[in-house]
């Protein structure tokens, strides 16, 4: 992130896929948007009312994927790989446009989402980019889950940490810079679920586009899929890049540390929740210059607009 101001994409993209959760066909474009638009969806299938603004207030539903709503209940579902894509990669502005409900799965990861935004291009412009500062720790536990965040005057870091009672995903922890580290790792990790928590998908009415096409499958002591791991920490880096997506329903991105142990989608989102609820747990900063400090906190750069 060497310059702050905003961006979008250069060119339109399109990719074509079924959503993991529906089952359905879904043609997805992602073009350009003007300075301060910010990330929006809109369902080209319905004809009114038909834009939905991904934003932690507009979750609708939280079981194994994030979808929002409009106060028309129109919905856009499993948002949470692109997002996490737009989010790492720095992308201020785009409009989605979905001809179905689900974003596509593609391959389980934000792999495909990165390749197409990089091929476009960026673009930036001279608006100063906005960012979340993070003023007072915040917490949430519930039973063994718990997730926290925390000031940090440099980056924005994510520590995850999932742990599971089968031999091959056992316990997993990794921690992340957004800013400051290589992300490939975590954009190309996939979705994954247990062999025996398929049933339990279907008597949900989820999981009809799944396959092993498009997520990791572990049966006891095996991982189904024939090509393996992507790489040695992949579980919990999946978790990283659905964080990753979740947070930026926060509409910037964030200066603090998060950590976060066995959550998930739900948690995250009522970290958010209860961040915003007071305004003294955070300030929302416009940031001025062309280069991202080592130290960050340059009061100089910075200029508080909340």
């Amino acid at each position: 992130m060497s310059l702050l101001t905003q961006k979008t994409i250069r060119e339109k993209f399109s990719i074509s896929g079924i959503g993991i959760h529906t089952g359905l066909k879904v043609n997805m474009n992602v073009l350009p948007a003007p300075a301060n638009n910010g990330i929006t969806f809109k369902r080209t299938d319905v004809k009114h009312n038909n834009t939905v603004i991904p934003n932690y207030r507009n979750v609708v539903d939280a079981t194994l994927c994030t979808t929002i709503s409009n106060e028309h209940n129109v919905k856009v579902s499993t948002i949470e790989h692109l997002m996490g894509a737009l989010y790492g990669l720095g992308i201020d502005n785009v409009i989605i446009e979905l001809d179905s409900q689900e974003v596509p799965i593609v391959d389980g990861s934000a792999k495909k989402f990165v390749d197409l935004i990089l091929k476009s291009g960026f673009k930036n412009y001279e608006e100063p980019i906005k960012l979340i500062k993070v003023n007072s720790r915040i917490e949430i536990a519930e039973g063994s889950k718990s997730i926290s965040i925390d000031t940090s005057n440099v980056s924005a870091k994510i520590d995850f940490e999932i742990k599971y009672n089968n031999s091959v995903i056992k316990t997993q922890r990794n921690k992340i810079s957004l800013f400051e580290d290589d992300l490939n790792d975590v954009y190309n990790s996939r979705t994954f679920c247990l062999y025996e928590d398929i049933k339990k998908l279907e008597s949900l009415g989820l999981g009809k586009g799944g396959s092993l096409d498009n997520a990791i499958v572990v049966k006891s002591k095996s991982i189904l899929n024939k090509e393996g791991l992507r790489n040695k920490l992949e579980f919990v880096n999946h978790k990283i890049l659905d964080c990753m997506g979740d947070l930026y329903l926060s509409g910037y991105r964030i200066i603090g540390s998060l950590k976060c142990s066995q959550g998930g989608h739900s948690l995250t989102n009522k970290l958010l929740k209860k961040l915003f609820d007071d305004k003294s747990n955070y300030s929302l900063i416009e940031v001025k210059g062309k280069s991202l400090p080592h130290s960050f906190i340059d009061r100089n750069q910075l200029r508080s607009i909340a």
